[in-house]
């Protein structure tokens, strides 16, 4: 059985009210793993963290050529966004240039989390559609593998061949076997690994070499893509954009459900990958943070940094009473 460790304290006062566990590691260019705390066997779902990985045949299979793609649709490929305008127009965009409509989205609607838009819904008495759905970039990718394939409309099913090509991208890139998979809040597959196999998938993403075959170059172009547009890939107050901005050099982070995140440092050659096991978004966001300062990508000062990582709990009167702040193993 794994067993993790205290990764996030929430402090009251003088002593911690709370206290996050998880597992986290980094991995090198070549996987192996340069620091670890808990157990980097622990078996895990790696939810949206994983979302580049699913992205990889939508490059190497030539549907991103085929279908004129640009940086732009590439992150949103690997994003969980927040349902802005910015988002929705985007995909809304894609998936009418390749011929379809809400409708042959299979994630299912849901709510967005942008203020604007979700207010603009309740003014006008409106219902989410699927273009809403946090991942429907990542389906208008599967959407767009199908389609250069010749697949059904069931892009979704696991014997689809936009699904199989994403299973075999997930288990030679984390270098171990599945033990199987299960729908994530989208629908779509999502694969089982472990915390070793994600950290290895991400430090392989982080020294992938342009040119060098079509995988690594897929891996190169979906990294940059995040990079150059960090409000696609998740939103204006988001850890994963604010982080992303925040970073003294390039650096591509992916949150995912139930205390997931991911990085990719491709200076660096490092690869991050952790989970809080009781699924806090807090906590994951505070430990993403005190580890891109642990590797040297983030100042500890900055202003984002301060957003997730010895963040100032205020109560309602807006007076400071404690604060978010990450285990001192993790920056000692």
């Amino acid at each position: 059985m794994s067993t993790p460790v205290p990764l996030t304290e929430i402090w009251r006062g003088q002593i911690i009210e709370s206290l996050h566990y998880g597992h986290a590691l980094i991995c090198d260019e070549k996987g192996e793993i340069v620091e670890c705390w808990g157990d980097p066997d622990a078996v895990v779902y790696p939810r949206s963290s994983a979302k580049m990985i699913q992205a990889l045949p939508l490059i190497e299979s030539g549907a991103a050529d085929a279908f004129g793609l640009t940086t732009e649709h590439l992150a949103l490929a690997c994003a969980s966004h927040q349902g802005a305008a910015v988002h929705t127009d985007r995909v809304r965009d894609w998936i009418t240039g390749l011929g379809y409509i809400d409708n042959d989205f299979r994630c299912g609607p849901q709510m967005p989390q942008d203020r604007a838009a979700f207010n603009e819904l309740i003014k006008t008495d409106g219902s989410p559609c699927q273009v809403h759905n946090n991942c429907s970039g990542k389906h208008a990718g599967f959407m767009t593998v199908s389609k250069h394939l010749g697949g059904g409309a069931d892009y979704i099913d696991p014997d689809h061949p936009a699904q199989k090509a994403c299973f075999a991208a997930f288990e030679e890139v984390t270098g171990e076997p599945s033990p199987g998979f299960a729908p994530d809040g989208c629908s779509a597959p999502n694969s089982i690994t472990t915390m070793r196999g994600m950290g290895r998938a991400m430090g392989w993403f982080a020294s992938a070499v342009e040119g060098k075959d079509s995988r690594h170059t897929a891996a190169v172009r979906l990294v940059q893509a995040m990079i150059e547009h960090p409000l696609l890939v998740a939103g204006e107050k988001r850890a994963c954009t604010e982080l992303m901005r925040a970073c003294s050099e390039p650096v591509a982070l992916k949150t995912g459900a139930e205390g997931y995140f991911v990085a990719i440092a491709p200076t660096r050659k490092r690869g991050i990958a952790l989970k809080i096991t009781d699924g806090s978004t807090r906590a994951a966001n505070c430990t993403i943070a005190a580890l891109l300062v642990r590797i040297g990508v983030l100042d500890p000062e900055h202003p984002s940094s301060r957003r997730f990582m010895n963040a100032p709990i205020r109560n309602r009167r807006k007076i400071e009473i404690g604060q978010i702040k990450p285990v001192d193993a993790l920056l000692s």
